[in-house]
């Protein structure tokens, strides 16, 4: 009887202990889990900089394991920005945008003060500049005259101010009259010059056809000499036949295929300015020709009621649009830029005048070369030469009567 009563005890006591110990194990177990985690994190993560981070520190790290890493020092971007010398966009243009452009020039008849003023403001960049006076056609100067007597550059967007004009000669549009473009958009023609809209004088130059276009570019002088006995002056060119790549559209948004010289683009902006007189360029050489100058006209457009229309939107591109850069203080801007790319250079254009009722002076810019020669640095070439004149009070002491139909030699040719 003792014996049983042994053995039962004996066996109550062997299942209490096996449970207290299966007990012991669950509590221990994610414990001791836990903290072999830890040990393994601690023991093999190692600490690194931030990449991006500035650092001119040793570089070397040591881990928790007593390792050495080599790590290679970094410097921020923006430090070493910090570090540059700012400078004027003058003197970090490319070097395709700069170049001599007052070598080789005859300054014979030049005027002194506008040729200052225009060499100054041309400063380094590969360019030309033409300066004539809007009311007779005489050229005040030419900075770089092998740019300017060249076979011409495309013209970019300025080839919008005829194509606007044959359009408003046409009937097909006025000032305020809104062009369709996309389901959303729709435009007048002063914003489309203030902005340089393609799709809007695309729309314009199609609706008008190739005949039509290049009929009245012909008559606005373009693809014939704009100088009178000027022996250095070369005609620029006009396509026979569409272009082969975007046809009238693309000749009427930026002068695919066509070429424009600035002689040429001053003349027409001074008949925009003056009302409609082509005059031909004259370039007087010696101070009896300076004494003797006539006007000479080469035709009377019959746009005179059309161009208040047109010198809107360029007032509007200088005011807020493209041309911003050449603002004047002293009077008002009429311009249009033109920016594109012809044979593996850049070209910036900006055709202009001055003067909102009696217009002094037509500039014409032209760059050539690399990133910067665009319309926007075009224009702000001749801003610098209308407010140097003006405030050295060039046109107030230069500036001369408008010329008369009777004071002027008609089509002399």
């Amino acid at each position: 009887m003792l014996d049983s009563r042994a053995r039962m005890a004996f066996l109550v006591s062997l299942l209490a202990l096996s449970a207290l110990c299966f007990g012991a194990q669950t509590q221990t177990t994610p414990t001791k889990k836990k903290t072999t985690a830890k040990r393994t994190a601690s023991s093999t993560t190692v600490k690194r900089p931030v990449a991006k981070a500035a650092t001119h520190k040793a570089a070397t790290a040591r881990s928790t394991t007593g390792v050495s890493v080599k790590r290679p020092v970094r410097t921020s971007t923006a430090a070493a920005l910090a570090r540059r010398p700012r400078v004027n966009w003058k003197e970090v243009v490319d070097r395709a945008s700069r170049g001599n452009s007052v070598e080789g020039d005859d300054l014979t008849g030049e005027d002194a003060a506008v040729r200052a003023a225009a060499v100054e403001a041309l400063g380094p960049l590969n360019g030309s500049v033409v300066v004539a006076d809007p009311k007779s056609g005489r050229i005040l100067s030419i900075v770089n005259q092998r740019l300017a007597f060249s076979p011409g550059e495309q013209p970019c967007s300025t080839i919008k101010l005829p194509v606007g004009l044959a359009a408003l000669s046409e009937g097909l549009i006025n000032r305020d009259t809104q062009v369709h473009l996309t389901r959303r958009l729709s435009l007048n023609l002063v914003e489309a010059i203030a902005h340089s809209n393609n799709p809007f004088f695309e729309n314009l130059g199609s609706r008008m056809g190739f005949e039509k276009v290049e009929q009245y570019e012909t008559q606005f002088g373009f693809g014939e000499l704009a100088g009178y006995h000027i022996p250095e002056e070369q005609l620029g060119t006009l396509p026979a036949q569409p272009p082969s790549f975007g046809g009238v559209a693309r000749m009427s948004s930026f002068g695919q295929e066509i070429s424009v010289t600035p002689l040429q683009l001053a003349a027409f902006v001074s008949a925009i300015g003056n009302g409609g007189t082509l005059y031909y360029l004259q370039r007087p050489r010696t101070p009896e020709e300076e004494q003797t100058f006539t006007p000479m006209v080469k035709r009377h457009l019959d746009v005179q009621p059309l161009l208040s229309d047109l010198r809107a939107g360029m007032e509007a591109a200088v005011e807020y649009g493209t041309g911003r850069r050449a603002q004047n203080p002293f009077d008002t801007v009429y311009g249009k830029t033109g920016t594109c790319s012809h044979n593996g250079n850049h070209l910036g254009w900006f055709a202009s005048f001055s003067g909102s009722s009696d217009p002094h002076l037509a500039v014409v810019v032209l760059l050539r070369g690399g990133r910067y020669a665009g319309g926007g640095h075009a224009a702000e070439v001749a801003g610098k030469v209308y407010r140097n004149l003006y405030e050295h009070n060039y046109v107030a002491a230069e500036s001369t009567p408008a010329v008369t139909k009777t004071e002027a030699v008609e089509n002399p040719q």
